[in-house]
């Protein structure tokens, strides 16, 4: 018996519904390793430190990228030096001499572990915006004294508008 074209339509339509669904996993594949390259090709250009939420960064616009070396956090509270507190603020106030003592010895003990470059070693201060200034005076005069000659203050980078204006 002949079909009718109605039955012979239903027919494949009743054939397609139930065959599987094939997915095309290349272009998701694809999409995915491009994403994978961009996210390593990126990670690499951005520096960042741990940042203390009782330190208040100031602000500032620099172009070079920081390096990685031994990080002082000066809060309004205390001295952290990798993680570790040296001391209270309050004691670096009481100090009569020039050089702070227990922060000069924290540094010396990992001076040993750090390459110096002419006699000096690098070393981040990460230090509150409304620090005062003869506190931030004493602390890099005692690191220089123990042989962190070459100092970095840690900033905020903020960026710049298009006609050179700071936002």
């Amino acid at each position: 018996m002949k079909k009718s074209v109605r039955a012979l339509r239903m027919e494949r339509h009743h054939r397609r519904a139930n065959q599987q669904a094939k997915l095309s996993l290349v272009s998701l594949m694809d999409i995915f390793t491009i994403l994978v390259f961009f996210l390593i090709v990126n990670s690499s250009t951005v520096q960042v430190l741990d940042a203390n939420k009782n330190i208040d960064l100031p602000k500032a616009s620099k172009q070079a990228l920081a390096e990685e070396t031994l990080v002082l956090m000066v809060s309004n509270k205390a001295l952290i030096l990798q993680g570790q507190l040296i001391a209270d603020l309050n004691d670096l106030d009481n100090a009569s001499e020039e050089v702070f003592s227990p922060l000069e010895n924290a540094l010396k003990v990992h001076a040993e572990s750090i390459e110096a470059v002419d006699n000096m070693r690098p070393l981040t201060i990460m230090a509150d915006g409304k620090i005062a200034y003869h506190r931030l005076k004493k602390i890099m005069q005692t690191c220089q004294q123990a042989g962190f000659g070459d100092l970095s203050l840690a900033v905020e980078q903020v960026a710049e508008k298009s006609g050179g204006e700071q936002l």
